[in-house]
């Protein structure tokens, strides 16, 4: 998840964001002051890049990293009351949304209809990066923290100090797609029976040691697949992105859009999968005409998915693992109502 321009970020495809959730903008039936979310506002350089494009918009910026927060509240507070932040995971977008309907945050029609886009920009931020004391980097040394919500009770430390060989080998392939992840769980199970993990140095120090030289030489440098592992762990990345699919897209009225942004193949697989169900219909295969209430409620808006140009990937190296999918909705089953905020 890239951030901001002025302070320091980059936005990753910030023109193509506004494309594309823009397009809910132009739906007949979005509202006249209308409401994007983004559900992953770091320091807020998409969220600005919305508010600068569409003066009659309101966007809602959800974060459950508090510094991240704050950070964003001083860049778009020029925005005045169209700009509205809220601390939370991302999965818990419906109870920010009503919160902030309470609190008469979010305009009225809006909160009648749905909202007319949301962008999700997955992983940690440029800002996490570049907070080295927060332990994301491998490449400082650091604190074994990771945690993205510094309220949350599990580090990346606690994993490696208590977990089993088997989860912690599990995670290290699942979440990190790590090809010696028996080997590292062993080599973490024996060294801190030594000592316990506290910082990220003893840690790549041991995958150095571990994983063999010739593939340290040709895949990367060894510890990034095994922090990014700790990372989804900590913060229960994917648990968070299968949850929020579901619940965002019925949160759109027909015509908005939903975007996702992902970095790792784990998080795009899902997404896509995920699209794949919505965009399809429900009537059986093979019968000669689209059953009443079976009919897709959503359409894929991107062809597969898409990817930073080369010119933006030459000016934003972080840009290069995108992979962009959007959907809109197009109808409502029959008898439903918008889950409005």
């Amino acid at each position: 998840m890239a951030s901001t321009g002025e302070h320091g970020h980059v936005p990753v495809m910030r023109d193509r964001m506004v494309e594309l959730v823009g397009r809910g903008l132009q739906s007949p039936e979005a509202p006249h002051r209308p409401v994007i979310v983004d559900g992953t506002l770091g320091a807020g350089g998409h969220a600005e890049a919305f508010l600068e494009a569409f003066p009659n918009v309101t966007v809602v910026g959800l974060d459950r990293d508090p510094h991240a927060l704050k950070e964003a509240e001083e860049r778009l507070a020029r925005f005045g009351e169209r700009f509205a932040s809220f601390h939370t995971r991302f999965d818990g977008i419906e109870d920010a949304l009503v919160a902030l309907g309470e609190e008469g945050k979010i305009p009225q029609d809006a909160q009648t209809t749905g909202i007319s886009g949301f962008l999700f920009d997955l992983g940690v931020s440029s800002m996490q990066l570049d907070q080295e004391d927060r332990g994301f980097a491998y490449r400082v040394d650091a604190p074994l923290d990771m945690r993205m919500d510094p309220s949350l009770p599990l580090t990346a430390a606690d994993i490696l100090n208590t977990y089993a060989h088997g989860e912690l080998a599990r995670i290290l392939k699942t979440y990190g797609d790590e090809r010696f992840a028996g080997k590292i769980a062993s080599a973490v199970l024996r060294e801190r029976e030594r000592e316990r993990f506290e910082r990220s140095a003893r840690l790549v120090e041991l995958l150095y040691a571990t994983i063999p030289a010739a593939t340290r030489r040709t895949g990367g440098h060894p510890a990034k697949r095994t922090f990014q592992a700790l990372r989804v762990e900590v913060n229960r990345e994917l648990e968070s992105l299968e949850n929020v699919i579901p619940t965002a897209t019925q949160l759109l009225h027909v015509g908005g859009v939903g975007v996702f942004m992902s970095y790792q193949s784990l998080e795009d697989k899902i997404v896509k999968q995920a699209f794949k169900e919505l965009s399809t219909s429900k009537t059986p295969a093979g019968l000669p005409m689209e059953l009443p209430g079976m009919e897709a409620q959503f359409r894929l808006v991107t062809r597969g998915a898409e990817k930073a140009s080369e010119t933006e990937i030459d000016e934003n190296p972080r840009a290069a693992p995108v992979r962009v999918r959007a959907i809109e909705r197009i109808r409502i089953d029959r008898g439903a109502e918008p889950n409005a905020p």
